[in-house]
Parts: structure tokens; C-alpha cells; sequence
């Protein structure tokens, strides 16, 4: 009997196998057995399989050319969530960006990638059409808010890049020296000034600005300290239509203030350059350094305290700051990826991605997303304590004055330098337009 147990159950595992087989490749419709089919399939799976990892090689183009290491890490991060595409940071010198950008997107050699200006001088590029419309990113609307897509919105509602980082200006300052002299953070522009007249008459250098390579002194003093005389958003719209004029009292008494530093800046100022400042504070061979939040990691390793305050204004008015909407990244429109290039705009934007990119981003410069995002600096968090409370805008002529640039750089320094009065100089930046 148990003999024939086993032979029945060799039997049925027998035609088992046979019956499954025969399944298999019994034909198909088409006439092809499913064995076939099957095959087929797989191949077709295959090759899905291999084209969606192809590696691709995109480029980015910036001009934080002091940020590579930093990008790079960020890069790498992103490589981890697309495995199969590498991306290369390629800056480019802070002042040729713009003219080398164009030259190669006009020769169809632009990154895939690439830093967008804000405003005017971003949107020009898109009208021209090189810039993407990226207003359908994942998130984009969701995750930033319409304050801060507004640099990079088209006068007809495209958005062309996603926000990266802003900067904010603020006065550094030698909190031993301060203390050696016996004086306080300045509340107001006139404690401001008595508190380099102090430090002046003690023999320390008050002011570590020079004007020598001229941005610094318009884009980080006199367009920082500009919203405590015109106001904010609101109001400097009101100069851009033409209701308020460059002339008008808020105007002339700013040029008036930065008028008087003069006494206060560096013995030689007219040839002390940007960089010849950061190492003046550095040094301690001056006591303040006017500049942007992109100089925090400058100043790491020094031996002595140091903080920063905001520009005060003056008696009577509110103290305001200059908070610049500065990065963002966009993508070319010829990019012969297009779908992996957007797919990056997507994580930048992504809560995931932005507190990824705050991790890597330059000490001082600030994620813009709407989520809170801790900062791991004491210092970057000090300045960006500044803007509670306070009413914040842009750099003044980026929005719709770039063309303004160079004339307010020079009537800037023409009044420090004593070759202009302040109502001279604003009477001829009003004569400038319509």
C-alpha cells in the first residue's frame, strides 16, 4: 500500500509539472506562445529599466564663485536622490556673470542649470527667452511665499526661477573695542554718529568701508541704510512710478547722512577696496565694517568678539532693513534634459531639499522657503534676528532701476568724497527720470 501511495503521488506531481508547462507555452492569439510573450516583456521591461538610469551630466552655472566646496556637498546630496545624474557647479567671477551668462546663452553653450538674478535683470533673460517657465515645479506656490517669488515673477505672472537664498546688510562690530571705549550699540543714526566721533577721538578707526572698488559702498551702505529714509516696499514703488521724486526730503537726507562718515572712514579711503576693509576688521584696525550677512564666515576664526546691529535710523523714524532677495536657480529652455533639470528645481523647492541646501548654503545667506528652518550658526541666526519686527525690502534699485546703477554709485561717493552736495547730486539722479 505504501508502494502506491508514493507511485500515485509520483504520478500527479508528474502531470503537475507537465500541465504547467504546457500552460506556458500554449499559443498566444498572435500565434506566438506565451513563452514568447514572456520573453518579450521582460526585454521591453529591460530596457525601461536601463534607459530611466542613463547617466546625465548637467551643469550649473553661478556666481558665487567662493561657494564650490559648499555646492559641490549640496550636489552630492542631490546625487543620493537621482542617482544616475551628476551635476557640476561652474561659477563664474561675481562681475563677469551676466556678461558671460549671455554671451553663452546667445551661443547655445549656457549651463542646464543656472543662477538667476532677481528682477529686472533675471526677467530680461526670460522675456529673451532663455530662462524656463518653471511656475509649474512641484510645491513652488505652496512652499514660498508670493512676496518672495516676486523677484523672479514675470510682469505676466511666469515664474522663472526658485528662490534660493537672500542676504541682509547690517554694521559688524569689535565688541572688545566698543567695550575698551566705553561705548554702546548705537539706537539711533545720531548715537551712530557720536559713537564714531568717540572712537575716532581715542585713535581707532571708526569705519573699515573704503570706495575704492565703488559696488560696496552703494550696494551695502547706502542701499542699506536707504529704506530707513524712503520706507519699504510700499513706498519705493512710489519712486519707480515717478509719484515721488529721487529729490524729494527722504531722499536728500539720506545722501546727507552717508555724508557724514566721511570723517569716520579709513586715513586714504578713496583707495581701500573691498577686500582691504574685510581685513581692516579683521585686524582689528577698525571698529565697524558696513557690509552684507555674506561676510559672517569671513570673520570665523578671529580672536576677539565680534556682533552685528542693524543701521539705525535716524531720530524719529523706524529702523528698517535692507533684507535682498539675492539667489535663484532656473533652468535653460534649450537644456537637452529638461525633465532632470526641472526635477532638481522640484527638490530645491521641496521642504526636504531646502533644508538640505540650508545645511550647505554660505553662512549668511538665508533659505527664503516659507517653512522656519534653523540655522546651525549662532551669528547667521544673530543677523537674521535683525529683520523681527522690522519692515524689510530689497536693494532699491534692483527692482526697476537697475539702469539707475552706476549714477546713484557715483553721486554716492561723489557726496562722500565732498565733490557733490546732497541736493546737487539727488537733483541731477531726479533729472535722470521721467
Amino acid at each position: 500500500m505504501k508502494k502506491l501511495a508514493v507511485m500515485l503521488l509520483f504520478v500527479m506531481f508528474t502531470m503537475s509539472i507537465a500541465g504547467c508547462a504546457k500552460s506556458e507555452t500554449t499559443s498566444n492569439d498572435d500565434g506566438k506562445s506565451n513563452d514568447e510573450v514572456k520573453v518579450e516583456v521582460n526585454d521591453t521591461q529591460t530596457s525601461e529599466e536601463v534607459e530611466a538610469m542613463e547617466e546625465v551630466e548637467l551643469t550649473l552655472g553661478s556666481w558665487r564663485a567662493d561657494d564650490v566646496e559648499q555646492m559641490n556637498n549640496l550636489l552630492a546630496e542631490y546625487k543620493k536622490v537621482a542617482p544616475n545624474v551628476t551635476i557640476t557647479f561652474q561659477p563664474t567671477n561675481p562681475a563677469d556673470y551676466n556678461a558671460t551668462l549671455r554671451l553663452q546663452l546667445d551661443s547655445g553653450t549656457g549651463p542646464d542649470l543656472m543662477y538667476a538674478r532677481s528682477y529686472a535683470t533675471g526677467q530680461e533673460l526670460f522675456t529673451t527667452g532663455y530662462f524656463a517657465d518653471v511656475s509649474d515645479v512641484v510645491d513652488l506656490k505652496a512652499n514660498f511665499s508670493a512676496a518672495n517669488l516676486a523677484p523672479w515673477t514675470a510682469e505676466t505672472g511666469e515664474v522663472f526661477a526658485v528662490p534660493f537664498a537672500a542676504v541682509s546688510h547690517a554694521v559688524y562690530y569689535n565688541k572688545t573695542i566698543f567695550a575698551d571705549n566705553g561705548v554702546e550699540v548705537p539706537n539711533t543714526w545720531e548715537e551712530f554718529i557720536a559713537v564714531s566721533e568717540t572712537l575716532k577721538s581715542n585713535g581707532v578707526t571708526p569705519l573699515a568701508n573704503g570706495v575704492a572698488d565703488e559696488w560696496d559702498i552703494l550696494e551695502t551702505f547706502f542701499l542699506g541704510m536707504l529704506p530707513n529714509y524712503v520706507g519699504g516696499s510700499s513706498e519705493r514703488v512710489k519712486y519707480e512710478t515717478g509719484e515721488k521724486k529721487l529729490n524729494d526730503d527722504a531722499f536728500v537726507n539720506a545722501l546727507t547722512d552717508i555724508g557724514k562718515v566721511t570723517d569716520y572712514l579709513p586715513d586714504g579711503y578713496e583707495a581701500v577696496t573691498y577686500n582691504d576693509s574685510q581685513i581692516m576688521f579683521n585686524t582689528q584696525s577698525a571698529a565697524m565694517f558696513i557690509d552684507g550677512s555674506w561676510t559672517l564666515s569671513v570673520y570665523d576664526d578671529v580672536d576677539f568678539e565680534w556682533g552685528v546691529f542693524a543701521i539705525p535710523a535716524a531720530e524719529g523714524n523706524d529702523t528698517a532693513i535692507c533684507f535682498h532677495p539675492d539667489m535663484a536657480i532656473t533652468m535653460n529652455q534649450a537644456s537637452a534634459y529638461p525633465e532632470e533639470a526641472k526635477a532638481f528645481l522640484d527638490w530645491i523647492a521641496s521642504i526636504d531639499g531646502a533644508i538640505i541646501a540650508s545645511q550647505q548654503l554660505p553662512t549668511g545667506f538665508f533659505p527664503m522657503i516659507s517653512v522656519p528652518i534653523p540655522l546651525d550658526n549662532a551669528q547667521a541666526n544673530e543677523f537674521l534676528a535683525l529683520n523681527v519686527g522690522k519692515e524689510t525690502d530689497a536693494r532699491f534699485v534692483w527692482p526697476a532701476m537697475m539702469d539707475m546703477y552706476s549714477p546713484f554709485n557715483q553721486a554716492v561717493i561723489a557726496v562722500i568724497k565732498g565733490d557733490k552736495q546732497p541736493q546737487e547730486a539727488a537733483d541731477e539722479l531726479a533729472a535722470m527720470l521721467p
